[in-house]
């Protein structure tokens, strides 16, 4: 399986930390907020290479993490040669880059590169394998004014994705969907055809809003939280409050 991590973005709102420094690289207890994601997701031995999409302006910083880096002969660096904020290709378009320059045609595990998460990755890679079909993660949001800012999905009882909405006026219902995908590798040259199909192209769920119908999508309820660093505020929050990865079998203990 490969994973393509998503990186290439700006944070305007983290100014003026990420003014000059890539948000994933931001260090929470001393450690990059990647790493958590990376060492978690290699303690699966499911990943054989790492893809980390960046632009031009951070992709020294990148390079310089991965010389540094425990795994760095699994990591690649893909700069996508973008320069700012308003001239960014956007999370699909940074999906196909990966996938067009590497060939990819196997299982992908595709992932935004700066949220935490307080429970392993273990769980997700299991339910795919259960539904062997492309997988999507949910969890519950109550606030429906934080839904519609960012991506809701509706399932049926056997969480099979109905639909799925980026920025919805009016969800209809509180599951949200995060930037963390399992994509089968049958489902993988969809990505250009959603980008063919005029699908928005800067947010990811835009692709499996194209995806769910033209395949089959099911969706994961996430058992633990997700930390969303948005500006400085969640940073500092974060920085005081995240436990670290947790595993099922350490919650039995």
């Amino acid at each position: 399986m490969k994973c393509i991590i998503l990186a290439a973005g700006y944070a305007t709102r983290l100014y003026p930390l990420t003014k000059n420094f890539p948000k994933p690289l931001l260090e929470v207890n001393q450690k990059p907020i990647l790493d958590y994601l990376i060492e978690d997701l290699e303690s699966t031995n499911e990943i054989d290479e790492y893809i980390v999409v960046t632009n031009n302006k951070f992709n020294k910083d990148f390079m310089e993490w991965k010389m540094n880096h425990d795994i760095s002969h699994k990591l690649l660096i893909l700069n996508d040669t973008t320069d700012s904020n308003e001239t960014r290709l956007g999370a699909v378009k940074d999906m196909h880059l990966a996938i067009s320059l590497k060939d990819i045609k196997d299982d992908t595990f595709i992932m935004a590169g700066d949220n935490l998460l307080d429970f392993s990755l273990e769980g997700f890679i299991d339910y795919f394998k259960e539904k062997n079909s492309s997988c999507i993660m949910r969890y519950q949001e109550m606030d429906k004014e934080r839904i519609k800012k960012g991506a809701e999905v509706v399932i049926d009882q056997n969480d099979f994705v109905v639909e799925m909405n980026e920025k919805p006026q009016n969800p209809k219902s509180n599951w949200a969907s995060p930037p963390f995908y399992i994509i089968k590798k049958d489902d993988i040259k969809k990505v250009e055809e959603s980008i063919n199909a005029g699908c928005n192209t800067d947010v990811p769920g835009s692709f499996i809003h194209y995806l769910h119908k033209n395949s089959k999508v099911y969706a994961y309820e996430m058992p633990g939280k997700r930390y969303d660093i948005g500006d400085i505020k969640s940073y500092e929050d974060v920085i005081l409050n995240y436990p670290g990865v947790v595993k099922e079998k350490e919650k039995t203990r």
